[in-house]
């Protein structure tokens, strides 16, 4: 049976330069999602929503082999994150942070069988963010994004580079939130070699 890799797949969204910004188109795209808000380094809210989001995951990622034939790699951990006031964001007062975790799905996964792998990892474990996972489309459309190596919290220069000289520059403007998708477990690497995917999803200024 034939293990389908998305970050193969679909590489451009997976792996942009680290050096230079560049703009693509992505599809539509479902996913498991989790909103919240507060310090994800600090939030247990926050580390709920990870685990919960793994969990029903790999149910569904056995399920789909099982009862559908059809085999493939967990993708890695998105998050959206934003601010009432988008400044909090830029300084890194992370208290004040929204977010919503994800962890994107196939297009062959239906909300039923979503539905059988939350029973499933209900019954195993008890974790109250369970009951807020759904089952939705993101559609991001025009995007700029750029592979940040380093620390998280060392972003701020290429995100100001990407906001204030990028952007400007190419008449484009927000057009959705800012997306993270982490290609390094920080359990397992040190914080100056993560690999992170930033992504901006844009439209033209008219």
């Amino acid at each position: 049976m034939e293990k389908v890799d998305f970050k193969k797949e679909l590489d451009y969204l997976y792996k942009p330069s680290s050096k230079d910004f560049t703009i693509v188109a992505v599809p539509p795209l479902k996913y498991l999602m989790i909103d919240g808000e507060g310090d994800p380094n600090t939030s247990p809210e926050y580390a709920a929503a990870v685990e919960a989001l793994y969990s029903v995951s790999y149910a569904l990622k056995f399920m789909s082999k099982n009862d559908l034939g059809q085999d493939y790699v967990v993708p890695p951990l998105e998050g959206l994150w934003w601010a009432d006031d988008m400044a909090d964001f830029a300084k890194r007062r992370k208290e004040s942070w929204k977010w919503t975790a994800l962890i994107m799905v196939p297009n062959w996964i239906t909300k039923a069988l979503v539905k059988k792998a939350l029973k499933s990892v209900e019954e195993k474990k008890e974790n109250a963010k369970l009951a807020d996972i759904r089952h939705e489309t993101l559609k991001e459309g025009k995007s700029v994004q750029i592979l940040h190596i380093g620390p998280y919290d060392k972003e701020g220069p290429m995100l100001h580079r990407m906001h204030y000289e990028f952007m400007p520059a190419n008449n484009l403007t927000f057009n959705g939130k800012h997306h993270e998708i982490y290609m390094s477990d920080p359990r397992k690497v040190t914080p100056e070699k993560l690999r992170t995917v930033v992504r901006q999803p844009v439209k033209k200024i008219t």
